[in-house]
């Protein structure tokens, strides 16, 4: 008996069509991918005409000679014949092809023709495979859904709108049960992909043929694919029995790979395109190893206070939420440039905007929990070395000078990811989350501030140091006053709490801002009295050398060595003995100037001058 053959056509179709164009509508592009793809496959089938002018007529296909390469052959035929019918309709309606747009449109038509040409050729040797048991259930519905999507598109175009909502809405519930049965969330999400992208269209031939409720595409599908898929699909019962076999025996051969339910505040987020699916399976796989590791290094926490390999288990995560961040934003990308309008399902389902501000939300708030779980360690480890060096927990002049920098370069890279947050969509929607999110804001700045003071006054700058503690006490009047606006704290509340914020919490950075300040303020006055200019310490004498015996000269570069401080700069001072010889040769010349004798002067005056006062 022959291999089984595996040939998922939806699969294919969405992998090459966003690979190679049609991402963003360049049908040209990816028409000649299909062709490259076309003569490649031709080449390795030898399913090619002969050369020269000699034409060789290829030998028919049988079931026991398929392989998958001649389904792909078949597919992309199909693949290349649509998308040049599409390229020559966008050229029809340039209005500088307006005098030769009858013939481009005609044109289209006969490539559009000969795309379902293929596709039914496809379809019918896929059938002759499955009645052998060479292929698949879900490999079969899969291509009746491509064949049928292509059927339905081919009639819309030729506004034969009853035919084609017929076709379409049968290929919408087969998507449903491929949905409904899929045996990993990317299958599932790829079946709900393209049924996104049927539903625009059959609520367009629904309209067109005067329905009232033309919008309620489920209604819609229920009603005419119950009526028509045992007529158009042929064994319709027994191939979904056959799927759900498959599944059963899928589920009990191996595990799946689901992906947890997303949800926000309380409602699920469907994703709804299989790349990001991926990507969310590698955060998800990230998740549970770090949830994993915390368990085990519980003890390991309580004995160290934080752990450095758990700031490291969050790397995996950010790299994993990094890569959905850039899918989904691609995806937001590629939807703006195409033109296409968001899509939204009856049932309310966000779309890929909504999606994309999603991961970034939970890409920043695990780099929030990352950056603090690094503070804290930095934090811990500098008092457990003070603690062990001195005997006693590290203050503030025992720390390595290098700490409150780093800290306060980490808080400044909480502000930045709070401040993205912040604008996002999701959170803007939130009046809780926006007044939770602010009040950490203004939090983060006053540790920050904290810190910063903390960094000036380790190299003695007292004023700029009392000036951070002050704004810091008015960021932390902001977080209060934030907080009293929040009736339920969503951050707290959530699993996990990358940010948790009390009242508590804020009440103890008060009171050490308190305490910061009064510290600050003793140690500028021991410093140099409280004036603004530190240089003049180098000038003046301690306080007690005021009141001492100053007349007596002091070697203060002796004292400082004892002291264990840098010696000042030398000033040049008159020594105390050159001092009191000078006075002395002062008074002996005052006193010489005084024994001077003046001009004779004679008569009583003379005599009596020394009653009289000076002459």
């Amino acid at each position: 008996m022959a291999d089984t053959v595996v040939f998922k056509a939806l699969q294919l179709a969405n992998a090459q069509r966003n690979a190679y164009g049609l991402r963003y509508n360049d049908f040209a592009r990816y028409r000649k991918h299909c062709a490259n793809r076309t003569h490649r496959l031709r080449s390795t089938l030898k399913m090619t005409h002969g050369k020269g002018r000699d034409f060789k007529k290829l030998p028919p296909l049988t079931t026991e000679i398929v392989k998958d390469g001649h389904l792909q052959l078949l597919f992309y035929e199909a693949e290349r014949a649509w998308a040049y019918s599409q390229e020559l309709s966008s050229l029809a309606l340039l209005p500088a092809n307006a005098d030769k747009a009858t013939t481009l449109r005609h044109s289209a038509t006969g490539r559009f023709r000969r795309s379902v040409h293929w596709s039914t050729q496809l379809f019918s040797l896929c059938q002759s495979l499955y009645a052998t048991s060479r292929f698949s259930a879900e490999n079969l519905l899969q291509v009746t859904v491509y064949t049928l999507i292509l059927n339905g598109r081919f009639l819309r175009y030729r506004d034969d709108f009853e035919d084609a909502l017929i076709q379409l809405s049968v290929a919408r519930g087969l998507l449903d049960e491929l949905a409904a049965s899929a045996f990993t969330s990317r299958d599932q999400a790829l079946a709900t992909l393209f049924s996104d992208e049927i539903g625009p269209e059959i609520r367009h031939c629904a309209h067109e043929l005067g329905r009232t409720k033309a919008y309620d595409v489920d209604a819609i599908v229920a009603e005419l694919a119950g009526k028509h898929r045992n007529e158009i699909v042929e064994g319709y019962d027994a191939i979904i029995s056959n799927l759900k076999l498959e599944e059963d025996a899928g589920g009990r051969g191996g595990s799946r790979k689901k992906l947890d339910v997303l949800t926000w505040e309380g409602q699920p987020i469907p994703v709804r395109n299989p790349e990001l699916v991926d990507v969310l399976l590698k955060v998800q796989e990230a998740e549970h190893r770090l949830n994993i590791f915390e368990q085990a290094s519980v003890n390991e926490l309580k004995k160290s206070g934080t752990s450095k390999k758990g700031v490291a288990a969050y790397d995996a995560i950010l790299l994993a939420l990094s890569d959905a961040e850039d899918v989904a934003r691609k995806l937001v990308e590629a939807q703006q440039l195409s033109g296409s309008s968001s899509i939204v399902t009856s049932g309310g389902a966000r779309d890929i905007h909504f999606v994309h501000a999603y991961v970034v939300y939970q890409l920043l708030s695990r780099r929030i929990q990352r950056d603090l779980l690094l503070v804290s360690a930095l934090m811990s480890s500098q008092s457990g070395a003070g603690a062990s060096a001195h005997g006693q927990k590290a203050d503030t002049e025992q720390v390595d000078s290098r700490l409150f920098p780093a800290v306060v370069k980490l808080l400044d890279s909480v502000i930045q990811s709070l401040n993205q947050m912040r604008t996002l969509s999701v959170v803007d929607d939130s009046p809780d989350l926006t007044s939770a999110v602010e009040a950490r804001l203004s939090f983060t700045k006053a540790r920050r501030c904290l810190f910063l003071a903390r960094s000036y006054a380790h190299v003695t700058k007292y004023a700029e140091a009392l000036a951070l503690i002050q704004h810091a006490n008015i960021h932390l009047r902001e977080t209060q006053s934030m907080l009293s606006l929040v009736d339920a704290d969503p951050i707290s509340a959530a699993t996990p709490a990358y940010f948790p914020l009390s009242g508590e919490t804020v009440s103890v950075l008060e009171r050490t801002l308190s305490s910061e300040g009064l510290g600050l303020k003793r140690q500028w006055f021991a410093f140099n009295g409280g004036l603004a200019d530190s240089t003049a310490r180098a000038e003046k004498k301690p306080l007690f050398f005021d009141i001492a015996v100053n007349y007596v000269a002091l070697d203060m570069a002796a004292l400082r060595r004892r002291a264990g401080l840098e010696p000042a700069e030398e000033v040049v001072a008159q020594p105390m003995a050159e001092k009191r010889q000078a006075a002395k040769e002062d008074a002996v010349v005052e006193v010489t100037e005084a024994k001077a004798p003046g001009p004779s002067r004679g008569g009583l005056s003379s005599l009596l001058g020394g009653w009289w006062g000076r002459s």
